[in-house]
């Protein structure tokens, strides 16, 4: 059986609050900050992740990656608050 790429924007939502899109990519997130905190290359991070060949597009790797990234670290400073005060409601 293969597995295929989660379906994902070149930029995630920008939004101060969290998204469905957020919900749907923690994995990625939490994946991309495990790579980061690994050192991993971005390449390598893209391709592993994303599914996507840095050579053939490395701008637009670049920047899904970075964008990605960047809001795995915002999800880590604000986003995940919104997640504590759900799961503290239920």
């Amino acid at each position: 059986m293969t597995q295929t790429a989660p379906q994902f924007l070149d930029e995630p939502p920008r939004d101060q609050a969290l998204t469905p899109y957020d919900r749907e990519h923690m994995v990625l997130y939490l994946r991309l900050l495990d790579a980061a905190r690994d050192g991993a290359d971005w390449r390598e991070a893209v391709q592993i992740l994303f599914g996507l060949d840095p050579d053939l597009d490395p701008q637009r790797c670049r920047l899904i990656h970075d964008a990605h990234l960047a809001r795995a670290q915002w999800m880590t400073e604000r986003g995940y608050r919104e997640l504590v005060r759900q799961s503290q409601r239920h």
